[in-house]
């Protein structure tokens, strides 16, 4: 069986104005990936407790976007068994940070996590979370 990827659609004049803001204001991007289970139903979406934390000082990133995922309290629905994408923006980090880890802060079990993204020269990312 063939695996078909949802890629998120994101609006041309919004990439415009966000490729404005990156160079601009040094915005870090995230496109993230979740592969949903094959037999359950899921729901995902993201809090605005979510940051991007530079590992060598007591920097935090705030999310300041999101595209193809909601926001808490709403849900989005994801394709059983299928790759997901959606999009995460946040403030720029330091000019000397190196690696920096991915975060949602949650009261609740079940928060996104990545640990140790190490820093590239774009500031434009893309992982996996499981």
């Amino acid at each position: 069986m063939e695996e078909t990827i949802v890629k998120p659609v994101i609006a041309d004049e919004l990439l415009l104005q966000l490729q404005a803001e990156i160079v601009q204001e040094k915005q870090v991007i995230l496109h993230c990936g979740y592969k949903s289970d094959v037999h359950l139903e899921e729901k995902i979406r993201i809090w605005s407790s979510t940051y991007l934390v530079d590992r060598h000082s007591n920097h935090i990133s705030k999310l300041i976007h999101c595209e193809n995922i909601s926001l808490y309290p709403e849900w989005t629905d994801l394709p059983f068994g299928k790759q997901y994408w959606f999009t995460l923006v946040f403030s720029g980090l330091p000019s000397d940070c190196t690696v920096f880890d991915f975060i949602e802060y949650i009261p609740q079990s079940g928060g996104f996590f990545r640990e140790g993204i190490s820093r590239n020269a774009s500031d434009v990312y893309k992982i996996q979370i499981d």
